[in-house]
């Protein structure tokens, strides 16, 4: 049962730095992708926990102003926030001063850059929301769509394996793919 019954999203949701469940949810699915990150710009173990933790506070006053549109998107204003996150924490290691933020849309970024983040992104946030999701699935409904989506493997076969119908297999990768669009929605643009 998913243990997210509303239907809006957890942008919305976020709007209220008050809304505990949701920045629980969001700290759950981001701060591996976020520490992730950091690591691959190179930033130091010890201060990765530093960086995250100055990226999630930044994001409790800067979320619930946040205004999705077609021009851009969580995931990019996100990658905004963390690089100049970290650029400053460079900066202060550096002169051992706060520095203002550097305006990341002046910077022009190449093409393969900005795949290689897109892709990065998905990646990791997919990974994470689903490892997040599967306690909310019954073990049997979990194994019918896995093996179905993830391994390729056949709806027949897999039903006979777990002795249920090829209609139920369908039906547990419907849910959970649609869990998972629910959970991420408005967050993989």
């Amino acid at each position: 049962m998913p243990s997210q019954s509303t239907s809006e999203t957890l942008l919305r949701r976020l709007r209220q730095p008050a809304n505990e469940r949701a920045w629980d949810r969001f700290v759950e699915l981001y701060a591996p992708l976020l520490y992730y990150w950091a690591g691959r710009s190179g930033c130091l173990e010890p201060d990765r926990a530093d960086l995250v933790q100055e990226v999630l506070l930044l994001l409790v006053q800067k979320l619930p102003d946040f205004q999705y549109d077609q021009k851009g998107s969580f995931r990019g204003w996100l990658r905004t926030v963390a690089l100049n996150c970290w650029r400053n924490q460079r900066r202060r290691d550096k002169n051992g001063l706060p520095t203002e933020p550097v305006d990341l849309e002046a910077i022009a970024v190449p093409d393969a850059v900005e795949q290689f983040w897109r892709e990065d992104y998905l990646h990791q946030l997919t990974r994470r929301a689903l490892m997040l999701m599967q306690r909310d699935f019954e073990e049997q409904t979990w194994k019918a769509c896995w093996s179905c989506v993830v391994e390729g493997r056949s709806p027949t076969v897999i039903a006979q394996e777990l002795g249920i119908s090829v209609g139920a297999v369908y039906v547990a990768k419907s849910r959970v793919i649609a869990r998972l669009r629910q959970e991420l929605e408005g967050m993989l643009d």
